[in-house]
């Protein structure tokens, strides 16, 4: 039994806790890769074993080639170079406005259109309202209340846009980061390919987790090496053969260009530990599926009793570890925070948006922000077991008891 003082950790969507094998991987690292990866002598040699190490590590695990595989200091980065790089053709054409031979996009004015739903990642949402600044047409696809991204509006809003602007990229995440929704990717490749344009998948929630059929048929894949029990500061973006990239930033031949400064080899030893592993989490993932129910259950349960019951936010395929609860008449960071002091780690949102005043743009555009502001996400992992679960359960009744029990306005 898990003693009651304990902090039990349900926020696995938001980072995971690193894997035993991952911190002795780069431990050992540590000791003989302190080199530059980029210098030519022994030492320098040693530690670039490394960085091809995770390289190669990454392609098994996503299905690509590893000549292919940009490692980035993470899902971010690799979200922002997918998207900057189909629209550097104006700005490697606009040389005398200031662009270098490397073809980054300048702060001139751009061309094409980008395909984007309203529920992904703000590393693509964000990126892709700075690249409507510059001139991109962006055409924004709301998802169903399900929280899926339906296929057919994938496909109307593909043909509204080129109506404005050839479409060049389309970008669509495999799994949602609140809500665990599963997305029709394969089915959206198709559509997406027969439009002639390109499918960008950002796999962050999904590669690890789910098998590789979740992003089949994408033409750039994002990965991040801390959502499957790897170290933070690290990622990658994997793209099919032909696919020309323009790096983000300017400097050194890193990465082919495409990631200049210097590469960290323990990072990378941590990574490719991880996405070995990965190749066989997806099982260890499936078999979450029944503790996930019983935590739905357990909270449908002291929230009726709260007079609160939970109602779930997304519906139909989800990732078998996550689930997202709006609590009608409470607000969801309130909750978050009460709970944290009970020792129960969960989120109202993505990570990144912590701190955020508003409610989550996810949820809003399935659900409208009344909805929104009431949710939080519980998401599991290999580690949690049932008893957490149970005493999870515990600790939110009381929360619930007491804040019911404060007088209105406090």
């Amino acid at each position: 039994m898990r003693p009651a003082s304990s902090v039990i950790y349900l926020d696995w969507n938001a980072t995971t806790p690193p894997h035993p094998e991952v911190l002795a991987a780069m431990q050992a690292a540590a000791e003989v890769a302190w080199a530059n990866p980029a210098s030519v002598h022994g030492p320098g040699r040693r530690a670039r074993a490394f960085i091809e190490q995770a390289r190669e590590a990454v392609a098994r695990l996503t299905g690509f080639d590893a000549r292919d595989v940009t490692l980035t200091s993470g899902g971010t980065e690799a979200n922002n170079l997918a998207l900057l790089h189909a629209f550097g053709d104006e700005a490697g054409a606009a040389g005398a406005a200031g662009v270098g031979a490397a073809g980054v996009p300048a702060p001139g004015r751009l061309h094409g259109a980008l395909v984007v739903s309203r529920i992904e990642h703000p590393s693509v949402t964000r990126a892709a309202e700075g690249l409507a600044g510059r001139g991109v047409h962006v055409a924004w696809v709301d998802p169903e209340p399900s929280g899926r991204v339906a296929p057919e509006a994938i496909a109307a809003a593909i043909d509204r846009a080129t109506a404005v602007a050839p479409v060049r990229l389309v970008s669509l995440q495999a799994v949602n980061h609140e809500t665990g929704v599963v997305q029709p990717v394969a089915e959206a490749a198709a559509i997406v390919h027969a439009r002639g344009a390109r499918l960008h998948v950002d796999a962050v929630q999904a590669v690890g987790r789910l098998p590789p059929d979740a992003w089949a048929g994408a033409d750039l894949v994002s990965v991040a090496a801390h959502k499957i029990r790897g170290p933070k500061g690290i990622g990658a973006l994997a793209a099919r053969p032909g696919i020309r990239l323009r790096p983000v930033l300017l400097g050194g031949a890193q990465e082919r260009g495409l990631r200049p400064g210097t590469q960290d080899p323990m990072a990378a030893a941590g990574f490719a530990v991880a996405a070995g592993r990965a190749l066989g989490a997806p099982a260890r993932y499936a078999a979450l599926a029944p503790l996930r129910d019983r935590l739905e259950a357990e909270l449908t349960q002291v929230g009726r009793a709260a007079g609160a019951s939970p109602v779930r936010n997304g519906e139909g395929a989800r990732a078998p570890h996550v689930t997202n609860l709006s609590w009608p008449g409470w607000r969801g960071d309130e909750l978050c925070a009460a709970l944290d002091l009970e020792g129960v780690a969960v989120s109202s949102g993505a990570a990144c948006s912590a701190g955020t005043a508003e409610p989550s743009p996810v949820l809003t555009a399935m659900l409208g922000p009344e909805r929104a502001a009431s949710a939080v996400r519980f998401s599991i992992g290999e580690d949690t077991t049932e008893d957490d679960l149970v005493e999870a359960a515990r600790r939110v009744a009381r929360v619930l008891s007491r804040l019911r029990s404060l007088p209105a306005g406090s």
